[in-house]
């Protein structure tokens, strides 16, 4: 089982990557859109070229915000945290719904994640006195 967790810590890792990635480069190009938008002599071009720079904006600002819960569960896997199990099922089900890819993430993750054997591996010791 600690195999797969690995795997799944993996996926999860290169997912909060390349969302990170995708805030980038997007801010970038709809940054560039709305420069262009802007050196138009077109009636509303100033208007229009406002509105593209704010949805880059609120657009990175999301897809980080995606990441970082990626990038943490990630982390928390690979070491065995108790709270990244429940982390990791929730970024699973979120996984779900982009197809293709995230929804075999997501399945795999949940399948792994909700076993006994792996919920063992996250149990937290008891302390003995």
């Amino acid at each position: 089982m600690e195999t797969h967790v690995k795997v799944i810590a993996a996926f999860y890792i290169v997912c909060g990557v390349m969302l990170i990635m995708g805030a980038f480069f997007s801010q970038m190009l709809l940054g560039l859109v709305a420069g262009l938008v802007s050196q138009s002599d077109e009636e509303g071009a100033a208007a229009g070229a406002a509105i593209v720079g704010v949805a880059g904006v609120w657009l990175m600002t999301m897809l980080l915000a995606l990441a970082v819960p990626f990038l943490a569960a990630g982390w928390g896997l690979l070491k065995f945290r108790p709270w990244s199990r429940i982390l990791g099922i929730i970024l699973a089900v979120i996984c779900l719904t982009q197809i293709p890819f995230g929804t075999l993430l997501g399945i795999y993750a949940l399948i792994i994640l909700f076993k006994k054997d792996t919920e063992r591996l996250f149990a937290v010791p008891a302390v003995s006195m």
